[in-house]
């Protein structure tokens, strides 16, 4: 018999194999994410860096809760309990950011000046605008006089269309939608994806700690009685 009860030891392994499946999917959307890190981190979305980090420390956290779990060992389960512990308080100010940082994003995009001052940037945003049929970052005029064929829209696509401003040369039709307004609702979307991932990992990091404490006391308690009752039969 061991000394945790057998519910609430199977469901704090249950959760720790699940989280160590969650930060394995991580990994991989991580890994698909990187060819369009430029483009998410220039938009004023969250270091891929971090969420790296992040996700190996949910890995390495959930096999420690396995481990510990398995041999209900205590240094281990204090352990685990401390990383539950600072999870709390780190993704309740990483969900404070990421709030910041979604009311910031559009201010972001719209500071266009520098964005397309840089020859990289507006290549970037050349080649964005024939994926999404988007012209212009804030608006067509971000391309000054010259407005490139990659904001020509076929008249086909009817009310996608629209003149292009007088006095430039380029397309005599463009796209309405800039690519500001893509980028915008792209990164924010990632970002409602974050903060669920913040608040959600704290309620579970607090749920986590709760438990642990709890096996530790369970483990105590045991050993407490296993000891009383050797000492009684000495006496």
């Amino acid at each position: 018999m061991g000394k945790i009860y057998k519910h609430i030891r199977s469901l704090f392994l249950f959760f720790n194999g699940l989280f160590a499946v969650i930060g394995c999917m991580m990994i991989i959307g991580l890994l698909r994410a990187t060819p369009h890190r430029h483009k998410l981190e220039t938009a004023g979305s969250p270091n891929l860096g971090c969420i790296w980090m992040f996700a190996i420390g949910i890995l390495y956290i959930a096999g420690l809760g396995v481990y510990a779990g398995r041999k209900e060992n205590t240094f281990a389960l204090k352990i685990f309990a401390g990383f539950m512990g600072d999870g709390l308080i780190t993704m309740t100010i990483f969900g404070i950011i990421l709030t910041v940082e979604r009311n910031e994003v559009k201010s972001r995009i719209q500071a266009v000046q520098p964005f397309m001052y840089d020859m990289e940037m507006r290549e970037l945003l050349n080649k964005l605008q024939k994926e999404v049929k988007c012209c212009g970052l804030v608006s067509a005029e971000d391309w000054g006089d010259d407005i490139p064929s990659s904001c020509g829209c076929n008249l086909l696509r009817g009310s996608d269309c629209k003149s292009k401003p007088q006095g430039t040369s380029g397309p005599s039709f463009i796209y309405k939608q800039t690519c500001g307004d893509h980028l915008f609702e792209s990164v924010t979307f990632v970002l409602k994806i974050g903060l669920g991932f913040c608040f959600g990992f704290a309620v579970t990091a607090l749920l986590g700690l709760l438990m642990s404490l709890l096996m530790i006391h369970q483990i105590k308690r045991h050993d407490s009685a296993a000891g009383a009752s050797f000492a009684m039969t000495g006496y």
